[in-house]
C-alpha cells in the first residue's frame, strides 16, 4: 500500500474542504506544508504572521468562505494570536494551523515547546492538537465544520513536527466523503407570526442587521422584507452594504435619532454588544421592544430583555417573515416615521457639507473622504483602519455591496489596514479595493506592501497622515509620529507612491495610483486638529 506523511495529508485535507487560498509565513515544522500549498493553492507568504491571520480574516469577510492561515511553531504561532483574537470577536471563520514541538518530546523542554492549544482556547471556537497523523483529515474537517457552523468563528489546529513527518498507510487516513454543509435552521412558526403582528402594531419600527444575513446569503431576502414592510433599516459597521445604502429606506445620518425613538426593532444576526449600545438606554428608548433573530440561542436576550427571540438561520427566518408578512403591511403605513428620519438625515448631511467641500490646508479628513467617495466604484471594497479617519469614513462613505465593508470590528484592532486590503483584493481581484488608513495604523503592518508587490496584489492604500495617534489634543504621551513620507515605502518595494498636501491634488493622485496597476500608497497630509464625533464605547475610569 502507498504511504503518505502528515504534510501530504494536511494539504489534501484542505483541498478536500474546497480551499483555494492560504496566507502564511514559512518555518519549521511547517516548511513542507508550505511547499505543498504553493503547488496546490494561491499561497500568499507575508512578512509577519499577524498579517497572515488578518489577511485570512478579510478574505473570509469578503468572499463569505473560511479564511486559512498557518505559521511555524513557537513565536510564529503566537504572532497569529492578535489576528485570530480579532476574528473571534468579529465572528469570522478563520481556520488556523500552527506548527508545534514534537509530541514525543512533550514535557522535556523541547525547542519552542509551549501550550499553544491552551493559548488559543479562549480566542477560538475550538482548539485541538493532532497526535496521530492518520487523523489529520478528520480533525481538519471538524475544524471547518466548527468554524462555519452556528455563529461563525476561528478555530486552531496544532500540528507537531513528528506528526507531520510520520509516514502512514494512505488507506488508514480518515477522509470525510465531502466538505460539510452548514444546516439551515428555520424559526418557530408561532414566533414568526407573533413577530409580524408586533411589527404591524408598531408606530416607529426599525430593522437592524449585522453580518448574520451575509454569512447566510440572505441579502435578497433582507431587501425584500424591508421593501415589503416599508420598515427603515440600519446595519452594524461590518454588515454595511447588505442592502445598498442609497436605498429609499436608508437614512444613515439619522441613526442616533432613529435608535432613540424606535418603538419596535427587528434585530437580525447581530449581537447586543457595545456597538449597538448593548440594546440599552440611552442609545435606545426605555420601552423599545426587540424581536431578535440569531443562529445562536445563547445570543438571544443577552444583555437585555427582549419581546421575542427566534433561533434560526437568517435567510430561512427572513423567508418565513416574507411569507407571513405578505398582505399584512399597509402601503405607506410608516410614512410619518420615514419622513421624520429623512428630515434628520438631511439636516445631518447639511452639517458636514462645508467640511466635505473644504479647501483648507492642511486637508480636513472629511474632504479626503469625499474625494475617495467620489473616486470609488459603486461596488468598491472599503477597508478602514485608524481612529479619526475610521470615524470620518464611517460617517461619509456609503457602501453598496455585501461584504465590501471591512474594518477592525468589535475588537477595535488597529494595524489591520494593509493585511485586510491584501486579503480583500485576493478574495475579489476584479474589484476595486481602497484601504483608508490612519498613519499610526499603517505603520503597524506597512511592511505588507512588500507582500502586495511580490504577489502583484494592487490594492490602493490612502493614508490620512495627521502626524500621530488620534486627533491633536486627544492624547499627549506618545502621540507624535511626524509627517513621515510613507509613500516612499511603496516606491522602495516597487509599488507606486503619491504625496498630497492640497485638496485639489487628491483626485489626480488617486487616478495616477489606480492607473499604475501596482500596489499604491497615497500619503495625504491631513489636519491634526480635526476631531471626529463618535459614540463613547468604553469607560476607562472607575465609577
Amino acid at each position: 500500500m502507498a504511504k503518505v506523511n502528515g504534510n501530504d495529508l494536511v494539504v489534501r485535507a484542505l483541498r478536500n474542504e474546497g480551499v483555494d487560498t492560504v496566507f502564511y509565513l514559512t518555518g519549521g515544522p511547517m516548511v513542507d506544508v508550505a511547499s505543498r500549498c504553493v503547488e496546490a493553492f494561491h499561497a500568499v507568504d507575508v512578512r509577519h504572521e499577524q498579517a497572515a491571520a488578518m489577511a485570512a480574516h478579510a478574505y473570509s469577510r469578503v468572499s463569505g468562505k473560511p479564511g486559512v492561515c498557518f505559521a511555524a511553531s513557537g513565536p510564529g504561532v503566537t504572532n497569529l494570536i492578535t489576528g485570530v483574537g480579532n476574528a473571534f470577536l468579529d465572528a469570522v471563520p478563520v481556520v488556523t494551523l500552527g506548527g508545534a514541538s514534537a509530541v514525543s518530546q512533550a514535557g522535556m523542554g523541547a525547542f519552542q515547546e509551549m501550550d499553544q492549544v491552551g493559548m488559543f482556547k479562549p480566542i477560538t471556537k475550538w482548539s485541538e492538537r493532532v497526535i496521530d497523523a492518520r487523523r489529520i483529515p478528520e480533525i481538519i474537517n471538524k475544524a471547518f465544520r466548527i468554524a462555519t457552523g452556528g455563529q461563525p468563528g476561528p478555530v486552531y489546529v496544532d500540528l507537531p513536527g513528528d506528526v507531520l513527518y510520520r509516514r502512514v498507510e494512505e488507506s488508514e487516513a480518515l477522509f470525510p466523503a465531502r466538505p460539510h454543509a452548514a444546516p439551515r435552521i428555520s424559526g418557530d412558526p408561532a414566533l414568526i407570526a407573533k413577530a409580524i403582528a408586533t411589527l404591524r402594531r408598531a408606530q416607529r419600527p426599525l430593522i437592524l442587521s449585522g453580518t448574520g444575513p451575509f454569512w447566510s446569503g440572505a441579502q435578497a431576502e433582507l431587501k425584500e422584507f424591508a421593501e415589503l414592510s416599508g420598515i427603515p433599516f440600519y446595519t452594524t459597521p461590518q454588515g454595511r452594504g447588505i442592502i445598498p445604502e442609497d436605498h429609499p429606506l436608508s437614512f444613515l445620518g439619522a441613526r442616533n435619532q432613529a435608535w432613540k425613538e424606535a418603538d419596535v426593532v427587528l434585530v437580525i444576526g447581530t449581537r447586543f454588544n457595545f456597538i449597538v449600545g448593548f440594546g440599552l438606554p440611552p442609545r435606545w428608548a426605555e420601552d423599545v421592544k426587540f424581536i431578535q433573530v440569531d443562529i445562536s440561542d445563547e445570543e438571544i436576550g443577552r444583555n437585555r430583555p427582549i419581546e421575542l427571540g427566534i433561533v434560526g438561520d437568517a435567510r430561512m427566518v427572513l423567508k418565513q417573515l416574507i411569507d407571513e408578512g405578505r398582505g399584512s403591511f399597509r402601503d405607506n403605513a410608516y410614512a410619518d416615521w420615514t419622513e421624520t428620519l429623512r428630515g434628520h438625515d438631511q439636516r445631518s448631511q447639511e452639517k458636514s457639507r462645508a467640511l466635505l467641500n473644504s479647501d483648507s490646508v492642511p486637508i480636513h479628513p472629511l474632504r479626503l473622504c469625499k474625494e475617495v467617495r467620489d473616486f470609488m466604484d459603486r461596488d468598491a471594497i472599503i477597508v478602514a483602519d485608524g481612529h479619526e479617519i475610521l470615524n470620518f469614513a464611517r460617517q461619509s462613505i456609503p457602501l453598496h455591496a455585501p461584504g465590501h465593508s471591512v474594518n477592525a470590528g468589535p475588537n477595535g484592532c488597529m494595524g489591520v489596514a494593509v493585511p485586510f486590503g491584501l486579503g480583500a483584493k485576493v478574495a475579489k481581484p476584479d474589484k476595486q479595493v481602497i484601504v483608508l488608513s490612519g498613519d499610526g495604523s499603517f505603520g503597524m503592518n506597512g511592511m505588507e506592501i512588500d507582500t502586495m508587490v511580490r504577489h502583484k496584489i494592487p490594492a490602493l492604500i490612502v493614508i490620512s497622515n495627521n502626524g500621530g495617534w488620534a486627533g491633536k489634543g486627544t492624547m499627549d504621551a506618545g502621540r507624535d509620529l511626524g509627517f513621515s513620507r510613507y509613500e516612499k515605502m511603496a516606491e522602495v518595494f516597487g509599488g507606486h507612491g503619491e504625496y498630497v498636501e492640497r485638496p485639489e491634488e487628491i483626485r489626480p493622485a488617486l487616478e495616477r495610483a489606480a492607473a499604475s496597476g501596482k500596489p499604491a500608497v497615497v500619503n495625504v497630509i491631513t489636519d491634526p486638529a480635526a476631531r471626529s464625533a463618535t459614540v463613547s464605547f468604553a469607560n476607562y475610569r472607575a465609577i
